[in-house]
């Protein structure tokens, strides 16, 4: 026991301060698409066709990003001649609306709003979720997994994983909805008690991704159920994750940057 709590003391904290404090992001972290449209060549459709997922469609003023098929592979921004498009280090990319993720050039990202204020008064301080693999390749799975460890501890904001959809406040969905997970994610939705909201982890999720014209797949939960939460990615980043989630809960305000330039979230007075 001493040699559990002598290395526990010398792991130190490893919590990170998010919200307060602005989070650190590898060097390879690919977030947000930015699109120049001063550097797109006129009649250029290179990063259109290179796309593997039909995410991205030619627009009047340049390209638009949607980000429920996007992958973040970069092969839009490999292939571009100009450099019209690359990708940001901005990890807030959850949306309410489906419509809302279309990044379109020199417009500005709808970031998810809060629930209303009596689903803020039910879920606000207490929220129990239920995942469904529907299908997934185990990518969104492993980061919703890595929420609940000690440098993310989403225990801390009173959000907890159940075992059960009959002890849940909603279902966070991940994965295509294969055929034979359909049903399973159907029975899963009706034992969840109403109030109950559903969350789309990952573009496989939201628009069935890589996986959309398969025979065997839907083109995501939207499919199936009514969408509360659009969180893209492949798989999405545990702090696109987590931003999304609070701010569905409304325990975000707007972004505020540090001294160097980071970009980090004002919390609102919730915190315990």
């Amino acid at each position: 026991m001493i040699r559990i709590l002598l290395a526990r003391l010398n792991q130190g904290h490893r919590t990170i301060g998010f919200p307060d404090a602005a989070p650190r992001l590898p060097e390879s972290f690919r977030g947000r698409p930015v699109i120049d449209p001063t550097r797109c060549p006129d009649g250029c459709r290179a990063c259109v066709e290179a796309c593997p997922t039909l995410a991205i469609s030619p627009g009047g003023a340049g390209p638009v990003v949607d980000l429920g098929r996007c992958i973040f592979c970069t092969a839009c921004a490999e292939v571009c001649p100009a450099g019209a498009i690359t990708h940001s280090r901005d990890y807030r990319m959850a949306t309410r609306q489906r419509e809302d993720l279309r990044v379109a050039p020199d417009e500005a990202l709808a970031l998810a709003q809060a629930l209303d204020a009596k689903s803020q008064r039910i879920f606000g301080h207490s929220l129990r979720l239920r995942q469904v693999s529907a299908g997934g390749c185990n990518g969104c799975e492993s980061e919703l997994n890595v929420l609940s460890t000690v440098v993310f501890d989403l225990g801390r904001f009173g959000i907890q994983f159940v075992a059960s959809p009959r002890h849940a406040d909603g279902l966070v969905v991940t994965g295509p909805v294969t055929q034979n997970m359909a049903l399973a994610l159907q029975k899963t939705y009706d034992a969840t008690p109403a109030p109950r909201f559903v969350i789309a982890v990952g573009a496989c999720a939201i628009s069935g991704g890589l996986f959309r014209e398969h025979a065997e797949t839907e083109a995501g939960v939207t499919s199936r159920l009514p969408v509360d939460l659009y969180i893209p990615g492949c798989p999405p980043h545990p702090l696109t994750l987590l931003d999304g989630l609070l701010r569905l809960l409304g325990r975000l305000e707007e972004s505020v940057q540090d001294a160097a330039g980071n970009e980090g979230i004002r919390p609102r007075g919730w915190r315990m």
